[in-house]
């Protein structure tokens, strides 16, 4: 990595040592093959407002094991692309696999037509086709982009995004680098969703015993077994198969990230992972939070953080005196991590800290939303079955859909509801209740500038995040996209709506919505409200957002962790034209 990355302006590529960063040129200048070839790790960048991307497969290596990669411009991560809030960007596609693609650009406002979403909004790039995106850039940030064609962005289809403001950062740094999350797994993607559809325990290999440092009691055991499930039930896919990644890096790489003591080093959070919410922590010093989806907020100073699936997060880091810094983002079910280091010179290094003990789901993740929620093994609190009053066979199972409202479908759909769905917005993520440090939530995030539209909502709307875990089906309010293809969630142009979101399920979910931010309901002043693209709605509980529909067109809405999407838990939202009628 050469001194001129460090500029507060310019790309900091990352590589597993400083001197090693790619030359700055084009993939197939330096002899890499946009096709069929190895995949190349780290990433170049590529600058607007013209943009070539192309996408071919690939084979990958990562940490000793060998797959199948689809790779954008010869890499995976794909390279990053920068744009220029106030431009005019033209992102052109070229697809070299021999099935259709598409990309999404996450987070970025534009026409629908553009956005990326075969059958929604445009029919997919054909093999050996090209589709161009031209739009004006209207907003800064860090973004992502990645395939919504199939299952592609679990075999490396994704990159990310930095757009540079029009005026001055609001983010002052003195070095500013990318920090893409992911995973990687030598199984196909396919072959992954159909392993879960046969059970979808199979990559959980925490599974409690009578033997553990925290045994389960008879009456918990019982609750469990009615469920049809474990409380360590935490991710679907899990390090049993996946190596975690950053920039395409497995741990054994040693990517390192270049300080002098005192600077502001800042780091843009994409979680590009199709599964993983990651918890991000740098043992030995706390960080600001300083943007959300790409939208500004006013610093928050935490010591960790958990990103889901889709979200980013840009923070800022000032290094001390110590030669390094370990940075750890570990999986959510605490099954593995993925690691950077923080170093004053190539080499340096700090220790990196054991996993956790893997956290359990509780009475709150199951819907009791007034009782105790311990969060990790420490707090664990399930209670006593039947002492809490509970009836096992009727309660604690969580099959009462007499407490669904209308609008959602009861049937083989739905093995569960939660009883007393409370707001989880000040939650920090399953496991993290607990530590002895501050954790962020989303209740600690306010928008950086007065929100533009503070008008009260004209309407709520409810929809309810259902599944059956033991069948591997996902939903909104029962239904699976294929049931509902020709019935959109429809809104007026301009309205303002409260969309109250309650997951009936004992899994965390990103919520994502296409072409529009969002504002969070989460305690802040109407005007302070932070926007968002993505929103984990957590178990057994509710979060709300507000609103105003205002990018005409039709946008996908949907469950951000790509098996929950391709079971169904998918749906498109139709805003209509100023003018009335479809957009």
């Amino acid at each position: 990595m050469n001194e001129i990355s460090f500029t507060r302006r310019g790309l900091l590529k990352t590589t597993a040592a400083f001197g090693l960063a790619a030359a700055a040129m084009p993939a197939w200048a330096r002899g890499a093959d946009l096709n069929h070839g190895m995949v190349r790790q780290g990433f170049d960048e590529v600058r607007g407002p013209a943009v070539d991307l192309t996408v071919g497969a690939h084979k990958t290596r990562i940490a000793g094991r060998s797959g199948h990669a689809i790779a954008v411009n010869g890499s995976v991560p794909g390279p990053l692309v920068r744009l220029k809030e106030g431009t005019t960007a033209r992102l052109t596609v070229h697809n070299n696999l021999n099935e259709d693609t598409s990309i999404h650009w996450h987070g970025l406002l534009l026409p629908f037509q553009f956005d990326g979403v075969p059958g929604v909004s445009f029919p997919g790039i054909a093999p050996g086709e090209s589709f161009t995106a031209e739009f004006p850039v209207r907003q800064h940030g860090t973004y992502w982009y990645h395939s919504h064609s199939g299952l592609q962005e679990q075999a490396g289809h994704y990159g990310a995004i930095i757009v540079d403001p029009a005026g001055a950062d609001p983010v002052q740094a003195d070095r500013d680098y990318m920090m893409v999350l992911s995973e990687f797994t030598p199984l196909h993607p396919h072959t992954v969703f159909d392993k879960l559809k046969k059970g979808e325990g199979y990559f959980n290999r925490q599974q409690r015993s009578w033997t553990d440092d925290y045994p389960l009691s008879a009456s918990e055991r019982r609750m469990w077994a009615e469920m049809r499930m474990m409380p360590t039930d935490i991710l679907d896919v899990t390090a049993e198969t996946y190596t975690y990644l950053i920039n395409g890096h497995a741990p054994v790489d040693g990517l390192e990230y270049a300080f002098t003591p005192g600077q502001r080093v800042r780091l843009r959070l994409v979680n590009a992972g199709a599964m993983t919410f990651f918890n991000v922590r740098i043992p030995g010093l706390s960080f600001e939070v300083v943007q959300a989806d790409g939208q500004d907020v006013e610093p928050v100073t935490v010591d960790e953080l958990q990103i889901g699936v889709a979200e980013t997060y840009d923070i800022v880091v000032t290094p001390g005196a110590a030669e390094a810094y370990t940075i750890v983002a570990e999986s959510m079910d605490r099954s593995g991590m993925a690691i950077a280091t923080l170093a004053q010179r190539p080499g340096a290094r700090a220790p990196i800290p054991s996993l956790r003990k893997p956290p359990l789901l509780t009475m709150k993740d199951m819907g009791h939303g007034g009782m105790a929620h311990g969060g990790g093994h420490e707090g664990h609190d399930m209670g006593d079955g039947d002492a809490d009053g509970m009836d096992m066979s009727g309660g604690m199972n969580m099959r009462d859909t007499s407490l669904l409202p209308d609008s959602v479908k009861v049937g083989p759909g739905i093995d569960m509801v939660a009883m007393n769905p409370v707001d989880r917005m000040g939650d920090p993520g399953v496991g993290l209740d607990d530590v002895d440090h501050r954790v962020m939530t989303y209740k600690d995030l306010r928008a950086l500038r007065p929100n533009p539209d503070t008008r009260p909502p004209s309407r709520l709307l409810e929809l309810h995040l259902t599944g059956n875990m033991e069948r591997y089906m996902w939903s909104f309010d029962g239904k699976k996209f294929s049931a509902v293809s020709d019935t959109p969630i429809r809104f007026a142009y301009n309205e303002r709506v409260r969309v109250k979101l309650v997951n009936d399920t004992m899994m965390a979910h990103p919520i994502h919505l296409h072409g529009h931010f969002f504002e969070l309901v989460n305690g802040a002043d109407q005007a302070r409200q932070p926007q968002k693209h993505t929103l984990i709605v957590q178990p057994g509980g509710s979060a709300q957002f507000d609103l105003t529909a205002n990018e005409p067109g039709d946008w996908a809405f949907h469950c951000h962790l790509l098996y929950h999407m391709h079971a169904g838990m998918f749906q498109v939202v139709t805003v209509a034209s100023p003018a009335g009628g479809a957009a």
